[in-house]
């Protein structure tokens, strides 16, 4: 198996951290694996907000209903780091929308998100993406924008425990030749 597939494999979502510490080597080569994800016609909408001050992580931990298991570990994460997208850029051409679907920035946000998952995985961190929580609410905590959108949290730091993989969809399941 390729390197590429073991980090596509081996990757979890982590709820829990050990109480250690992200170099700035490590953060930096997770923001360089968004800093070189695609994006629809290199418009780069991503901003990255790291978030270490213990202060604004409880903020930000309000923001998270009680429902959400990812929410337990997310004060112990060293680093979270918060995914927002300039509006009105990726899927547009000349200001005009170019989609179907409109602004295509969730879709580069995605991408992005996929980056610092393997990237944070590649160096024996855990991750997981949050996107079930009051997004205004978290907006406001970090001061973001008119212009950009709050879309994803992502806690970052070592895991406490290893996870067992979730059962897959066979290939055969989802790929369709030719036609639906």
């Amino acid at each position: 198996m390729s390197a590429f597939m073991e980090l596509i494999k081996g990757r979890r979502s982590i709820r829990k951290f050990k109480d250690r510490d992200l170099t700035e080597e490590q953060l930096r080569q997770i923001l360089d694996a968004v800093r070189w994800s695609p994006s629809w016609a290199n418009t780069q909408c991503w901003e990255i907000i790291v978030v270490r001050d213990p202060g604004v992580k409880a903020e930000l931990h309000e923001a998270i209903p009680k429902t959400n298991p990812a929410g337990k570990g997310f004060p112990g994460a060293p680093a979270i780091l918060v995914i927002c997208g300039k509006l009105n850029s990726s899927g547009y051409y000349k200001g005009e929308v170019t989609t179907k679907f409109g602004d295509w920035f969730m879709f580069d946000l995605g991408l992005a998100s996929q980056s610092i998952c393997l990237a944070a995985y590649e160096q024996g961190l855990g991750t997981v993406i949050i996107g079930l929580f009051d997004h205004d609410a978290a907006k406001r905590v970090l001061n973001v924008p008119e212009g950009y959108e709050l879309v994803a949290m992502v806690p970052v730091g070592v895991p406490a425990q290893e996870s067992k993989a979730p059962k897959r969809r066979e290939i055969e399941e989802f790929v369709h030749m030719d036609r639906f």
